[in-house]
């Protein structure tokens, strides 16, 4: 089992989904990044969904919930939504775990497909309940505020019955910017994506990890700082944060965890030219 220092980590594929490729690289053209990640006959490209547990400390910690299993047939079709071998829920009895062993979940933002899973169907198949009853469910308050309210453009993505419930049901802690977790994990603030998206840093017996989430969609984008994808509320905050967490990569070389990226999940980041380059350790 993979370890960081004396943290275990692993990656739990909650399936794969298809997204526009156009949106995915922004203002890149398409001559180019094709040439880096085909897409298919519809222009899309492959997301994967990758949730990071960690167990340390006596604590069992999730990092976002991918999708989740409340989408409609029609949600799923829009998505690309594919789970050949199951999705979070069975990723995790695989390791023995069940949803009731979670102590603390932690949100990097509210888009849809990083907190679906964070709620689940009732019995009743109409009442949403937190998917992790036994959890506290960690926030930051910003993303909190921008998902209660948002705009015309966010509002398709940050959808209510992903997170409300939490507060219902008292699960919920709303964190006011970086914020230590347990021994050698803490949350850092990472704006860009959203005005208040966090990243998960890890640090143990002089080994780092860094759990990226939209920072860098793709390992493309953590390896060229100007690339962003449309989907970025604050794409000139996301490349200066960027640049700050690239130097910090290669001066450690830490692991740089991705949650979306179909072909690296954690790479380490070495100077290339006027750019970097992601290997796979």
């Amino acid at each position: 089992m993979p370890f960081i220092g004396n943290i275990e980590y692993h990656l739990l594929n909650d399936g794969l989904s298809w997204n526009d490729g156009g949106g995915a690289f922004g203002l890149v053209p398409k001559v180019i990044w094709e040439k880096k990640l085909p897409p298919d006959q519809h222009n899309r490209v492959p997301f994967h969904l990758n949730c990071l547990l960690l167990k340390t400390g006596g604590k069992t910690i999730l990092v976002d919930t991918g999708l989740g299993y409340r989408l409609s047939d029609k949600q799923a079709m829009v998505f690309g939504l594919e789970r050949r071998d199951g999705g979070l829920i069975e990723k995790l009895a695989y390791l023995n775990i069940s949803p009731a062993d979670i102590d603390i979940v932690i949100n990097t933002h509210l888009h849809g497909d990083h907190c679906g899973g964070n709620t689940q169907f009732a019995n009743d198949r109409e009442t949403i309940v937190p998917t992790f009853p036994n959890a506290e469910y960690w926030i930051q308050r910003l993303e909190w505020a921008d998902a209660l309210l948002p705009n015309e453009r966010t509002r398709a993505t940050y959808l209510a019955d992903n997170f409300l419930p939490l507060q219902k049901t008292g699960q919920l802690k709303l964190l006011n910017g970086d914020t230590p977790v347990v021994s050698g994990v803490q949350t850092v603030i990472t704006r860009g994506h959203t005005r208040a998206h966090q990243s998960i840093l890890i640090e143990s017996k002089g080994r780092y990890g860094l759990y990226v989430a939209d920072m860098a969609t793709l390992s493309y984008h953590f390896e060229r700082t100007a690339w962003v994808t449309a989907y970025d509320v604050e794409p000139l905050e996301n490349i200066e944060t960027k640049r700050r967490w690239q130097y910090w990569a290669v001066e450690t070389g830490a692991s740089i965890m991705f949650e979306h990226d179909p072909n690296i999940s954690v790479g380490v980041l070495r100077p290339k030219g006027r750019h970097f380059q992601l290997t796979i350790p």
